[in-house]
């Protein structure tokens, strides 16, 4: 379900529903004519009736006060504000079970403004990258970290449209970093993924190297002129790539590989491994239209591995459930894919395609479920560069395509056309990488 959808658990945010930020906020003129007509237009669909009074009382519950009428005294009485501040922290604090302590729940409340924050900044920095100028984020929200000054901001009329948009996005966001955040404190994810680096090093990791040791490498490739995908590919060491002068439909990529020994040889196995963070984790739940991380979020640890052939994964993955076993834990494999030597992959996630050329499976292994990506060599570097299958390309259609980009960045709002901005952004990718 689209998170721009009439059934999306997001409503507040939409821009053509009940919350839709307008050119003016007018509080005390309840009885204008185009107050009348938005309450018309509002009382003719009875499923946004019943979320318009659900998300008011919130409002009105958090900042204490029983009108909009007492909203309009907040903006214009500062220690009537304050007073109200200090009370709605506390409702927060028990929502997301922090500690009762003023500093506490500021540290918090300012670490949730920072997540939203980063939630943007990955975005500008990322997929839209070309166009990040047209999402920076209003001075006013990026320097407002207090709930209660964000809500009010809303109801200012004082304040542009896209600032009073910016205010109500923030609010959202943080409200998915509070649950993030809570869900992570009840799971204790950083004890478990020290513990899964552990588990790597003592277990897993030839000996012949010093914990994080790498040897560097390059992968030497070819490529086909239409589709950009590999085929073929070779390992070569640093010294032989310098001074290397590349053909037409060759790349050279760096990749910085581990050992592991399944017998007497080591093998060499690139290895990336991640906890996703919580800037990542509220964009899942948006695309998930999800609030709930413990129903959506279910590869909060990840490992990718990448090595020289088919043969080679086999051993790996027989070597990781060996290594369990002498760590004294059994390990179970759930949800295996594979799609290395053939068939198509099942995309269900929007955006992915089914040419993907991978193994993915789940490893649970004692309290952690760690997500395990694995490629030969070749399959990475469709990975990275082959038309309709890079993981740029999928960056962006998951973002636009589950209607993320829309619902972040509204055209009325940011004057941008979202399904020609995606072309824009497929059609640059592929010219990067060519």
């Amino acid at each position: 379900m689209s998170v721009l959808s009439d059934q999306s658990i997001f409503a507040a945010m939409k821009q053509d529903g009940a919350f839709a930020v307008g050119e003016s906020v007018a509080l005390d003129h309840p009885f204008s004519r185009p107050h009348r007509a938005w309450v018309k237009r509002l009382l003719a669909d009875q499923v946004q009736t019943t979320k318009y009074r659900a998300v008011r009382s919130q409002i009105f519950n958090l900042l204490q006060v029983h009108d909009f009428a007492g909203i309009q005294r907040l903006l214009s009485d500062d220690q009537l504000r304050q007073q109200n501040r200090e009370r709605a922290h506390r409702l927060l604090a028990r929502l997301f079970d922090i500690e009762v302590e003023t500093h506490q729940i500021r540290t918090k409340l300012r670490e949730f403004s920072s997540t939203a924050d980063a939630v943007v900044d990955y975005l500008r920095s990322k997929v839209l990258s070309p166009y990040a100028p047209h999402f920076e984020i209003s001075n006013e929200i990026a320097t407002t970290a207090d709930p209660v000054d964000l809500l009010l901001v809303t109801f200012d009329d004082r304040y542009h449209k896209k600032v009073r948009f910016e205010a109500k996005r923030k609010l959202v966001l943080m409200n998915l970093a509070g649950a993030i955040d809570q869900r992570e404190r009840e799971t204790d994810i950083e004890s478990r993924f020290a513990g899964f680096l552990r588990f790597l090093n003592d277990y897993v990791w030839s000996p012949e190297l010093r914990i994080g040791e790498h040897r560097p490498a390059y992968l030497l490739s070819e490529h086909d002129p239409g589709d950009y995908r590999c085929t073929g590919v070779k390992v070569i060491e640093m010294a032989a790539a310098n001074g290397l002068q590349l053909a037409p439909g060759q790349r050279l990529t760096f990749v910085k590989r581990r050992l592991f020994r399944p017998g007497a040889k080591d093998i060499p196995v690139y290895v990336s491994v991640r906890k996703k963070d919580p800037a990542a984790k509220v964009l899942k739940l948006l695309r998930k239209n999800e609030k709930n991380p413990a129903v959506a979020v279910d590869d909060e640890l990840g490992l990718m591995a990448v090595l020289d052939g088919r043969a080679e994964v086999t051993r790996f993955v027989e070597h990781l459930t060996r290594a369990a076993v002498r760590s004294g834990v059994l390990m179970t494999l759930e949800d295996i894919s594979d799609t290395l030597t053939g068939g198509r992959y099942a995309a269900g996630s929007t955006g992915s395609s089914s040419d993907t050329s991978m193994m993915k499976f789940f490893a649970r292994l004692g309290d952690a479920r760690v997500e395990f990506i694995i490629h030969t060599n070749q399959s990475y570097l469709d990975y990275h560069y082959r038309d309709g299958v890079s993981h740029d390309e999928y960056e962006v259609r998951r973002i636009f395509d589950s209607g993320v980009a829309e619902f972040l960045f509204p055209r009325d709002i940011y004057q941008l056309d979202m399904d020609d901005l995606r072309e824009r952004l497929v059609a640059r990718f592929r010219n990067r990488h060519e």
